[in-house]
């Protein structure tokens, strides 16, 4: 077989149910994939397995795989997934007997290794990233179900194309070439036109799930089942290419991919070929997430309506003061939100929020202490005193923290339907990570008028989280305004539009390629995205806000 196809069905925990039946109906396919894991998702696995030692896995993935398992079966289509989570072998054996139970013969194997909480004691949850080795073993072996802990989201997709097409650890332009292509499908529907900048150019009320026509020496075509919702052009590929990632490297336990490499090409109607990705040598470390307890938060948004908003927002902070004096939590962090409007004809239009955010490692101090006085302020503030909902007793929250440790400490292991245990050995050949060197730019857009206008009139952005940093991708769509964005949007262009980042580390990175700019906010998400330490904890919206700043935009570009 020449065309390895390679679907999507899961780009998070609590995705699309029906997905799976959708993608094994809707049309040709060898490979299922789901992707169930993120950095919010282990802690909440890790919370799981706190209450049940036998839990830790996505208990979805089970119920969607009693719908298709024999629809798979049928249809000769393999599954590969990470729902296996803190506890992929449980999830197989459960696999197993859920196809007992249905009369379907399947093999399922798993993959481990991954899991490193003895190393770190003080973590909820310890899990080094895996590569895609083990999950190909696994399918060598003759597995029809593989399930997978804490691989990266790519792996889903390089491991089943290097078991395919017998690529080796070396082979790193067609491993880099894979990686690109699992990097577009991990999230789903976004790379069909779900959470797209430009969505009005298709029907996303329903977009389709992706799939990949992967090939022998790496490249891919990134399509949809025919008749399927939304829509695959050169911008919905370029905005998940850009989703969380950082420089021209892109690095990873099997392969680190040049994204400055990467070539599309709108090959016909929801099609759009990758090709050019040259790959190098991964790095000799491997990134662990660690996740942790962090204490308890809790939460009011105060409501300040009509005049002397200011005035309303400092009275209260004052008399929440006099409460904090002797309750003492770690965090305070007040946030007035000015969404009134002077003269409104509704309510909710003349009205500002005041949120309060208080964090502790002691639940007392942000519990009760919080609530009970914020309540009793209910006749005695200021003047239409109400709040959003009664403040609770407080949650806890999480903090995230990446570590790093060498590849050859961490026992990757296949584990087969037999019970058989494959080593999987680590890279034979290692890079250490340097920075790219800013390519040469173009030549800037000759003088001419401008007019004040919405960055997003001619950019797209797709925004996200790396722990409690954030990065925002900026791409356009015709070289006269690459010529132009390259030398408007520097670093201090960015800052000056998104003040959050004034104080904070930015990065940026250029990929002529995509006629992209890729920009890192180092910290501005505070310890990641369980912390919940602003208003957007994951910068999912932080592109659309900078895409709706203005700028002096060229007239020729409107």
């Amino acid at each position: 077989m020449s065309v390895l196809r390679v679907g999507n069905a899961s780009g998070f925990y609590g995705d699309r149910f029906d997905a799976f039946r959708e993608m094994l109906t809707g049309g040709e396919l060898d490979v299922l994939t789901g992707d169930y894991l993120a950095e919010l998702t282990m802690l909440i696995l890790g919370r799981d397995r706190l209450k049940d030692p036998s839990a830790g896995y996505a208990r979805t993935f089970l119920r969607q795989l009693e719908e298709t398992l024999g629809l798979a079966h049928d249809r000769r289509v393999r599954v590969v997934t990470n729902a296996g989570g803190l506890n992929p072998a449980a999830l197989a054996d459960a696999v197993r007997t859920l196809a007992d139970r249905l009369g379907i013969p399947v093999r399922v194997a798993h993959v481990e290794g991954d899991d490193l909480g003895p190393r770190y004691p003080d973590s909820l949850t310890a899990h080094a990233y895996l590569g895609g080795f083990g999950i190909a073993a696994c399918l060598k072996e003759g597995a029809d179900v593989v399930v997978a802990g804490r691989v990266t989201d790519a792996a889903l997709v390089t491991g089943p194309a290097a078991a395919h097409f017998g690529w080796g650890p070396t082979d790193f332009d067609r491993l880099a070439g894979a990686v690109v292509a699992g990097h577009v499908l991990e999230c789903g529907t976004q790379a069909t036109g779900g959470n797209h900048a430009f969505f009005r150019a298709g029907d996303v009320r329903r977009p389709g799930f992706p799939l990949a026509e992967l090939h022998a020496d790496g490249s891919s075509v990134i399509t949809k089942h025919p008749g399927t919702g939304g829509f695959v052009d050169v911008g919905t590929v370029t905005a998940q290419l850009l989703y969380e990632t950082g420089g021209a490297r892109y690095a990873g336990p099997d392969v680190t991919a040049r994204l400055d490499t990467v070539r599309l090409a709108q090959e016909g109607p929801d099609r759009v070929r990758i090709d050019g990705v040259r790959g190098e040598a991964p790095p000799p470390t491997l990134k662990v997430g660690l996740s942790r307890l962090g204490g308890h938060r809790n939460e009011v948004v105060f409501v300040l309506t009509g005049l002397d908003i200011e005035a309303k927002a400092a009275l209260v902070r004052e008399q929440m003061g006099e409460v904090f004096a002797k309750s003492r939590p770690q965090e305070v962090d007040w946030e007035l939100v000015r969404t009134d409007r002077a003269d409104a004809d509704t309510e909710e239009t003349a009205s500002a929020l005041l949120r309060l955010v208080v964090r502790d490692p002691d639940e007392a101090a942000v519990g009760r202490a919080l609530s009970g006085a914020a309540v009793e302020l209910a006749l005695a503030s200021y003047p239409g005193f109400h709040v959003l909902a009664p403040p609770g007793r407080g949650s806890p929250y999480g903090v995230f923290e990446a570590a790093y440790v060498p590849q050859d400490t961490v026992e990757h292991t296949a584990v087969l339907d037999d019970g058989r245990r494959v080593p999987v050995p680590p890279a034979s050949v290692a890079l250490d990570l340097d920075a790219v060197p800013e390519p040469p730019l173009p030549d800037p857009l000759p003088a001419g008028p401008v007019r004040a206008a919405p960055l997003g009139l001619v950019a797209g952005a797709r925004s996200g989280d790396k722990g409690g940093d954030a990065n925002v991708g900026v791409w356009v769509r015709t070289d006269e305004a690459w010529r132009w964005l390259v030398h408007t949007l520097t670093v201090d262009r960015f800052r000056q539009l998104i003040p959050e980042s004034a104080r904070l580390t930015v990065t940026r990175h250029v990929l002529p390629e995509l006629r992209a700019l890729n920009f890192v906010v180092e910290g501005l998400l505070g310890a990641g995205v369980a912390s919940r330490h602003r208003f957007d904890p994951q910068a999912k919206a932080l592109g659309e806000w900078l895409r709706s700043r203005h700028l002096d935009i060229p007239e020729a570009l409107l």
